[in-house]
């Protein structure tokens, strides 16, 4: 039996030739797919998580596995409806969210990894969203290379981009490449499945199920065909043009300083080359020179137009056009815009980007070095809205929902989110601009502490203020440090990470995991088969824990024994008979 990653090779040796695929179906009869997708799903929160059955990653085991690849053999399985829930978005309205149950999350997350094996190496390079290896820092960094001089931004956005993907488009994009009936009528029959909304049916007719597994990339590949499009044919069509004329104006100054400066007229000739400095150098309507480039993050992108107006709103309205007769989507009359590049800023995947201009700036050669360039900045919303969590009539307050806490999990979640802040932001040149979010997030913090210990805030400044030096220099910060029985404390400070703008710094959306060709512990104790309680070897499951809290249970004198194990051992997991959790779950001693 071939191993996954063996399969997958495969799979994405051929997606690197743009070679059709057959037999794709028999690829789901390979248990080490499923054991890989278990491995990499297990300890997601989600895990946990019941669909619209109360089936969840606890209880999983091999013969589990076997139950699918069965139906699968005999097209038997079926798809349940996801459980619909609703997550507030930022402006308000609400985001539909499905839940599917376990055994269809593992099943789409094998199917997930057979398509992004194929289907990843054909997908366009401007595009950023759902992919391995890149993300929103892939994607301002594009728009950092390519968009200098840029006239004009046109910013895109797909109305209910995944609630309005069309079925009968998707699957013949998938019949494209994919030449495997049964393969194609399981994806079809995952679009079809439905879900529940308060325990009622409802049919689903088109779009993607967001929450899904597979659903990031089924999307993909339909916007795959919009990259395609603008890559193809208006990036082709609209560019044009080696290099700008050189601008008229520019040309006579600096010719007659330089007629001055062989007369001997020095004083004249360098307030010529001053004047000549605070113009363009090159024809910035110059009609023979074009160019158009464009990038995407899932159902939102960004194009920069060097030309005219006109031409950007034709653009717009080229897109518009093909994604209504090709994909039968439509473009937000609200949220795509057409804007100046230079005395307006884009707003896309919440930076500010604009076109900067500053005739005072020059480099160690006396040239321009800013005009032109891509400038990334943080808006002051972000800023304001950040803020208002810590605030309460215009003043930094406590949080009593943290002030239970103990103090070291009160700074590390107060560090966790201010330095989540500044790393996403860490590519605008306006960096600096978060230490007010700092400060506020500071006095905060500081103030819960206080609520907790009951005592002042000056008090709280003197028992944990301290000096600490990193890689970036020496700064002042609260640090609380646990200290532990034959174990290294736990250190951990609110503070401390540079504001200092570097548009060279390396920022990694999805970290490379390191390779591993064994399996994972949890994979090998699964296949172990041996109840880590009475070391019995036969139907053996998985079961699993939300929190090591729930082990701890209030008002019981006696534990049972798989539970003191796992709390003595610190673990989620444990492998034993399906009688013992029943019996003794977490669940029942709760109810």
């Amino acid at each position: 039996m071939r191993t996954a990653e063996t399969i997958l090779n495969i799979i994405r040796e051929r997606g690197q030739r743009g070679l059709p695929v057959e037999n794709v179906y028999r690829l789901l009869y390979n248990p080490d797919l499923y054991l890989r997708a278990y491995a990499k799903l297990n300890s997601n929160a989600g895990a946990m998580t019941p669909g619209s059955t109360p089936e969840t990653v606890d209880g999983m085991s091999l013969e589990k596995i076997n139950a699918i690849i069965k139906a699968l053999r005999y097209e038997r399985y079926k798809w349940t409806p996801v459980r619909r829930t609703y997550i507030p978005k930022k402006n308000g309205k609400l985001r539909p969210l499905g839940m599917p149950s376990w055994t269809d999350k593992l099943l789409q997350e094998v199917i997930h990894s057979i398509l992004e094996a194929y289907y990843e190496p054909q997908f366009s390079q401007h595009s950023h969203g759902f992919r391995p290896q890149r993300g929103c820092h892939t994607a301002l960094k594009e728009i950092t290379q390519k968009g200098r001089a840029t006239k004009w931004f046109i910013e895109g956005d797909i109305s209910a981009c995944f609630d309005r993907i069309d079925h009968t488009i998707l699957l013949n994009i998938l019949l494209d490449k994919i030449h495997d009936n049964r393969f194609i009528r399981l994806i079809k029959g995952l679009l079809d499945a439905g879900y529940l909304e308060n325990w009622k049916y409802n049919s689903t007719y088109s779009g993607v199920p967001q929450g899904a597994v597979v659903s990031p990339i089924l999307s993909n590949l339909v916007l795959d065909k919009l990259d395609k499009y603008v890559e193809q044919e208006l990036i082709q069509a609209f560019t044009r043009g080696q290099r700008r004329s050189v601008y008229p104006p520019y040309r006579e100054l600096t010719l007659a300083a330089s007629k001055a400066r062989k007369a001997g007229k020095l004083a004249e000739a360098g307030k010529l080359n001053q004047q000549a400095q605070s113009i363009p150098s090159r024809d910035p309507n110059d009609p023979n020179f074009r160019r158009l480039w464009y990038t995407r993050y899932a159902d939102d992108f960004l194009l920069g137009v060097i030309g005219s107006k006109s031409e950007a709103l034709d653009i717009k309205q080229k897109i518009a056009t093909f994604l209504r007769d090709e994909l039968k989507l439509e473009l937000s009359d609200e949220k795509t815009l057409v804007t100046h590049a230079r005395d307006e800023a884009a707003k896309f995947l919440g930076y500010e980007i604009h076109i900067l201009h500053a005739d005072d700036k020059h480099d160690h050669r006396g040239q321009r070095c800013i005009n032109g360039s891509v400038g990334l900045r943080v808006p002051k919303s972000v800023i304001k809205d950040r803020c208002v969590k810590y605030m309460r009539k215009g003043k930094p307050i406590h949080l009593m929902q943290r002030v239970n806490d103990d103090a070291y999990s009160i700074v590390s979640q107060y560090q966790a989110e201010y330095r989540g802040v500044v790393q996403y932001y860490r590519m605008a040149y306006n960096l600096h601009t978060l230490s007010s979010l700092k400060r506020v997030m500071e006095l905060s913090l500081v103030k819960t502490l206080a609520k907790k210990f009951k005592t002042t805030c000056q008090k709280i400044y003197k028992r944990y203020r301290t000096t600490i030096d990193t890689k970036d220099g020496t700064y002042k910060v609260l640090l609380v440090t646990v200290e532990r029985d034959l174990k290294k404390p736990l250190i951990t400070y609110f503070g401390g990470v540079s504001l200092r703008w570097n548009k060279w710094v390396k920022i990694d959306d999805h970290q490379i995991s390191k390779i591993w060709n064994g399996r994972s512990e949890v994979v090998q104790r699964l296949l172990a088969q041996e109840c880590e309680i009475c070391g019995v070897t036969d139907n053996i499951e998985v079961h699993h824990i939300r929190k090591l809290a729930d082990l701890k249970q209030k008002g019981c004198s006696e534990r049972p024994e798989w539970m003191v194990k796992m709390s003595a051992r610190k673990r989620k997991t444990r492998f034993g008979l399906p009688s013992v959790p029943r019996e003794n779950s977490v669940w029942t001693l709760r109810r």
